[in-house]
Parts: structure tokens; C-alpha cells; sequence
């Protein structure tokens, strides 16, 4: 369905019905953002239905400039920044990062791709919000920077800018902590 016409069945027909495709069309990417802004699962699955509520409540508003994503993934950023000034975050939780691979790997290439792969996030998920957030709009939703601007509410400079220093951020804390190469 194209985003146009996804909009038009959504703001006419907001039941649970069109409520429903919105979660199963959506409810990953706003729960792994949450999740990556919060660093705390119950407070992603709180955040992640609240966006869903207010979706519900206020489709009817949405203008259409940008994507639903988008959209949603905004929604998501301002109940986790939220939650993030009012809630004390006592303990950073690493979910395990799962890769799907078409071939079978040996348990040690295995164990060798997630740790490298868990190494990665650590360093991700230690950096400043700013840069993590980028980041996560980057690789986890795959966004251009005019949409990582429209969520974060910047320039597409300021997007381009934070995307730059947070990659070279993490190549040099990798490069200290132990041999990961260019």
C-alpha cells in the first residue's frame, strides 16, 4: 500500500482494526527506539504503547509531511526524552544482537561475530544521546537524514554533523578497546 493511500485508510478508518496494522506495521521500530533511547525494556514497552495511543488519538492531525515512520519514530523520541528526565536510569541492559545468516557458522565464528557484534553496541549505547541516536535512526530504522532531521527536530546538517562525529567516536573507543581495525 502506498504511504499516501496508508494515511488515507488510517485518518478515515482509525479503529482497532487500523490501529492493529499500525502496531504490526511499526510497533519493532518504536519499541527498539525507545528501547535504544531508554536503555530499559519496561520503560520501551510503556513508551512504545503510549505512541500508539497517541497515534490513535491524534491521527486525525497529521498533516502528512512526513512518513508514518517517521511520524511515529518522533512521537517515540519526545515520550522517551520524556521518560529520560524524569526517571532514574539505574542499570543498562544489552539485549543480545541477533544475525541471520544463510550459512551455518562454526560455534566459534559464532560466539567470535557476537561478541565483535555486542563490543559494537556497547560502545553505541555508551555514547552521548545525541550521537546514539543518530546512530540507532541510522543503522537499526535505515532513515536518510532528512528524516532523521524531521524526527530529531535539527537541521540536516546538524544530522550529518552528530552521524559523522558519532562514527569516528565509535572507531576510536573500538581502536582502544582491543584491536578492531579500520
Amino acid at each position: 500500500m502506498e504511504e499516501y493511500e496508508y494515511l488515507q485508510y488510517l485518518s478515515s478508518n482509525m479503529d482497532s482494526i487500523a490501529l492493529d496494522r499500525l502496531m504490526l506495521d511499526f510497533g519493532k521500530d518504536v519499541w527498539n527506539y525507545a528501547y535504544f533511547l531508554t536503555r530499559d525494556l519496561h520503560a520501551s514497552d510503556d513508551i512504545s504503547q503510549e505512541v500508539f495511543l497517541r497515534a490513535y488519538r491524534s491521527v486525525k492531525d497529521f498533516r502528512g509531511e512526513s512518513t508514518v515512520k517517521t511520524w511515529l519514530l518522533k512521537i517515540t523520541r519526545n515520550l522517551s526524552y520524556n521518560y529520560r528526565n524524569f526517571a532514574f536510569l539505574r542499570k543498562v541492559t544489552l539485549f543480545e544482537w541477533v544475525r541471520h545468516s544463510e550459512t551455518v557458522a562454526s560455534a566459534e565464528n559464532e560466539f567470535m561475530d557476537r561478541e565483535a557484534t555486542n563490543d559494537i553496541w556497547r560502545v553505541i549505547l555508551d555514547l552521548p544521546i545525541i550521537f546514539r541516536e543518530v546512530l540507532i535512526l541510522d543503522i537499526q530504522h535505515e532513515m536518510t537524514i532528512k528524516e532523521m532531521a524531521g524526527v530529531l527536530g535539527v537541521s540536516e546538517g546538524t544530522v550529518k554533523s552528530r552521524l559523522h562525529r558519532a562514527r569516528a567516536k565509535v572507531l576510536k573507543k573500538l581502536q582502544e578497546v582491543g584491536g578492531h581495525e579500520k
